[in-house]
């Protein structure tokens, strides 16, 4: 596959041989810029060797991830909440998967077990883990019966996530389709507040 999710040819090229970048990249796709999540899985590379695999990175401890996640400039606007995700997310497809990425979707037989082991992945919750089935399915070739469903709104054609960055063009599309889908919400009610409790009626006092 040949991947064009940053706008940098060597994090690009990174995401596309390596699965566990892709997979990383996605994690940190979460309060930041779509290219600054992507394109960190080649700075986490650079400050690992030269190598990212999940063996290596489950078998380093919590809080070495942590030093090198905070590390200037730091890979995320949470650097060190995001440095035990993914150590955790290693440890999970070192346990369930051999610690090979890619053997998450090797064999599955349907989107719907698909979705189920990206969900499974520790730091991916629903809509994070539909994002991820598309952009396997639209761009990497992973398309089990059934792929396009369990993806949900994200396996529909359009500019809606991630899986339909292919240049920077299309990468302001999904910019703009977030945007206006953000402004589309109705703004949050402020809470109700409590009614006010009546005041307490004097005593009546004896004569």
């Amino acid at each position: 596959m040949d991947l064009h999710l940053t706008g940098d040819t060597h994090a690009d090229r990174i995401l596309s041989d390596n699965p566990l970048a892709l997979l990383i990249g996605m994690l940190l796709d979460q309060q930041v810029p779509m290219e600054w999540a992507f394109a960190s899985p080649a700075r986490l590379a650079e400050r690992l060797g030269g190598h990212l695999d999940a063996p290596t990175i489950a078998a380093m401890t919590a809080d070495d991830l942590v030093e090198v996640f905070v590390a200037k400039p730091a890979l995320h606007r949470y650097p060190a909440a995001m440095a035990r995700r993914l150590h955790a997310l290693c440890a999970h497809l070192v346990d369930e998967h051999g610690g090979a990425a890619d053997a998450l979707w090797a064999d599955v037989a349907d989107g719907r077990e698909l979705l189920r082991r990206v969900k499974q992945l520790p730091g991916y919750g629903d809509q994070k883990a539909r994002i991820f089935v598309a952009l396997l399915g639209k761009q990497c070739g992973v398309t089990p019966p059934g792929w396009r469903e369990a993806a949900g709104e994200y396996g529909l054609d359009g500019h809606r996530s991630i899986a339909d960055v292919t240049s920077p063009e299309s990468l302001q599309e999904v910019r703009n389709f977030k945007q206006l889908r953000k402004a589309a919400k109705p703004a949050a009610k402020p809470a109700a507040k409590p009614a006010a409790r009546p005041a307490a009626r004097p005593k009546a006092t004896t004569p």
